[in-house]
């Protein structure tokens, strides 16, 4: 019986076939779950800066819808993968959260006017508020909500690449 010889050590690992570990391969993006529930977070802040916005200032700012849209689109792209139902579902998730913008950022107009707090009209009169917001809204507020939505629609996409 014969035992199998080992081959010479020359110095160096590579050759003598001690390869090091590749490292772990990323975890897999493609989480649509994941993708939506970081998109709703997306949401739920970046509406109540844009309400804040719109309140300090009183006026509504394009660019800030088009920052409330590309925030959810980019965390439902990064986190959710390229998944094709991402984009769409950031995209009306941009539409929620520039509309409830623009109604916390009447909310907090009215406020300045009206006897009641900011959440008292969010919360106690939200009919009197958005009949208020609909007698407002005018071809710019449907075009902040447009835009909103197409940057969260690109945003999705691009970062999911």
């Amino acid at each position: 019986m014969s035992q199998p010889v080992p081959p010479p050590q020359s110095g160096n690992p590579f050759a003598d076939g001690a390869y090091p570990q590749a490292p772990a391969p990323a975890p897999a993006r493609d989480n649509v779950v994941l993708g939506i529930v970081a998109a709703f977070a997306a949401a739920v802040v970046t509406a109540g800066i844009y309400g804040a916005i719109i309140g300090a200032t009183e006026y509504q700012i394009g660019f800030a819808a088009v920052g409330v849209g590309y925030l959810i689109g980019f965390a439902a792209g990064k986190v959710g993968g390229s998944n094709p139902a991402l984009p769409v579902v950031g995209a009306i998730l941009s539409l929620g959260a520039v509309y409830l913008g623009q109604l916390l950022g009447f909310a907090i107009a009215l406020s300045d006017v009206l006897p009641v707090t900011v959440t008292e009209m969010f919360f106690q009169e939200f009919s009197v508020l958005t009949t208020g917001w609909k007698e407002e809204a005018g071809p710019m507020t449907f075009l902040f909500l447009a835009i909103g939505a197409f940057a969260a629609f690109s945003a999705a996409k691009k970062s999911a690449a």
